[in-house]
Formats: C-alpha cells, structure tokens, sequence
C-alpha cells in the first residue's frame, strides 16, 4: 500500500470515529494523532531497515510535538486512530490490528528488562479508553472495548468489555456483534457487587422475618 493510500485511510478513520473532525485540513494541521502517525510511519521506515538512531531520533522528534510517544519497532496496522493523543505510550514490540482506537493517556507497556516480545498485542476493531494501561505480553481480543483507566494485565478474548484494577471482563458478546463503547453498555462491576449484597440481605431478612 502506498504512503499516500495510507494518509488517506488515516484521515478517513478520523472522519469516521471523531465528530468533532470538519475538513481534511483541519485533521492534517490540528489533529496530534494524525501527526504522531506521520512521525511513526518514517520512523518505522528507517527502524526496519536498521537505521535505529534515526528511528529513535525521528520518533523522539514526534514525542517533542504531539505528546505520543510511539517506538519506531511497534508493529500498527490500518485506520489505527489516538484521539487527542497526549500521554500515549506505545511499546517497542507491541503490535495493534486494523482500526483501533486509543484515548489520551493509554499505555501499551512492558513489565520486563528482558530482550523479548514484553508489550502488548491488540486485535482489530479494538478501543481503549482514556487512561487505560495495558501492561506485559498480553493478547487482547478482536471487537474488545477497554474501559477508562482500567489495568489489563491478563488474555482478553474477544468481542468483551473490561473495567477495573486489574481489569476484569464484565460483559462479552458472542460471534462477530461488535459492542460499542457507549456508557449503558459500560456495566460497574463495583455497583453490580453492592446491589448482589443488598439482594442477600433482603433475602435474609425475609427468612427472619418468616422464622420469628
């Protein structure tokens, strides 16, 4: 695929996922995402061909400006979208699918020093909310949303929701339905606990109240 066929695939993502997005020009000079994308493809350019200070220079060169840190050596598939973008980090091995989204101050990070696969893998089709870390060598599924500020240290599979510290899986869909990423659809696990706990004790109170 072509440089050119590639921009235009990124900016068509944004008119897709951002309402806010008005013109083409305004994605090209305003949009930090689309930036940080500009600086990673060249950077990634020279990093597979083994020019790795120039990579890392050009990347640290995108950092200075848009505020996302992404290493020349991830691995970022088609219609990948950051949207407004400051305080993403993405990993040197990490890998992400075609059409996924990533909110400020996600991170796809490493629990390792050592040289192997330390980042995260995510499939297509996935968003990952504001704040969100996704920490280790971690496999996340196709279609999974990933609620804000959740820690994913665990397989997700997918078409699931998780929430939560450490994030758990509060919802899945099977087949191919992709869930969206709207708030009723966006369960507390904390608020489902309260209410299972306030059902018992009605339930016992009912008992003594029987058995007095």
């Amino acid at each position: 695929m072509s440089i050119f066929s590639t921009i235009c695939d990124d900016i068509n993502s944004i008119f897709e996922r951002d309402p806010a997005a008005r013109s083409v020009m305004e994605i090209f000079f305003c949009y930090p995402g689309f930036h940080a994308m500009l600086f990673f493809r060249i950077s990634h350019w020279f990093w597979v061909r083994k020019m790795f200070f120039a990579g890392r220079f050009i990347s640290q060169m995108g950092r200075f400006f848009t505020g996302i840190e992404i290493h020349p050596g991830a691995t970022i598939g088609r219609k990948f979208f950051i949207d407004h973008g400051m305080g993403v980090v993405i990993g040197e091995t990490a890998e992400i699918g075609d059409n996924v989204t990533l909110y400020h101050g996600v991170t796809l990070g490493g629990t390792t020093w050592k040289k192997v696969k330390r980042h995260p893998t995510i499939g297509n089709n996935v968003v990952v909310g504001t704040g969100a870390k996704i920490l280790g060598p971690v496999r996340i599924g196709d279609n999974t949303r990933i609620g804000a500020n959740s820690v994913v240290v665990n397989e997700i599979p997918s078409n699931s929701i998780v929430v939560g510290i450490p994030g758990k899986v509060v919802f899945r869909v099977e087949g191919e339905k992709r869930i969206q990423m709207d708030s009723e659809f966006m369960p507390d696990p904390q608020a489902r606990a309260i209410t299972a706990l306030l059902e018992r004790v009605k339930e016992l109170e009912e008992k003594v109240d029987k058995n007095s």
